[in-house]
């Protein structure tokens, strides 16, 4: 297989399956409980409407989806205006180390400018500090703070 010949594009309302079994595979390696219909829904309004973010797609020339990345928008103060969340990045452990993660963020980046928004903000595990040298290089920068959650339901 030709790891080099990587498509990203936006996804579309064929690949959804296939982008999801990977959303529910980096979503289980971090230990969140998933709910696969629940995930197919949020990702069938991204498509539909692109006000909720954008969902990409990384491609093998065989169109086998090999790498996904999820922003979602968000109207904030602290940016001033509408901001996105990179919400969640993967490629399949076989296709790391060619740049595939690398292409997902640079086109974040660019989804991201072109449609205005004003920051692009991500987390990373406590534990997963391989990717932390792969936003510093796009120039994502550290935060002081702390992360909660509570759970609505």
């Amino acid at each position: 297989m030709n790891k080099s010949a990587i498509t990203i594009s936006k996804l579309s309302p064929a690949q959804i399956d296939a982008a999801l079994e990977l959303f529910v595979v980096q979503l289980n390696e971090h230990g969140v409980e998933t709910d696969a219909s629940k995930l197919r829904e949020v990702m069938g309004k991204i498509v539909a409407d692109e006000r909720h973010g954008f969902i990409l797609v990384a491609a093998s020339e065989n169109n086998e989806i090999v790498g996904v990345a999820f922003g979602s928008s968000f109207l904030g103060l602290e940016h001033g205006g509408e901001s996105g969340w990179l919400e969640e990045l993967y490629v399949l452990p076989e296709w790391r180390q060619n740049g595939i993660g690398a292409r997902l963020v640079e086109e974040a980046i660019r989804f991201a400018r072109q449609r205005g928004w004003r920051a692009l903000d991500l987390e990373v595990e406590a534990n997963h500090l391989r990717v932390l040298s792969l936003y510093e290089r796009h120039g994502f920068l550290p935060q002081t703070r702390s992360r909660f959650c509570l759970k609505l339901g």
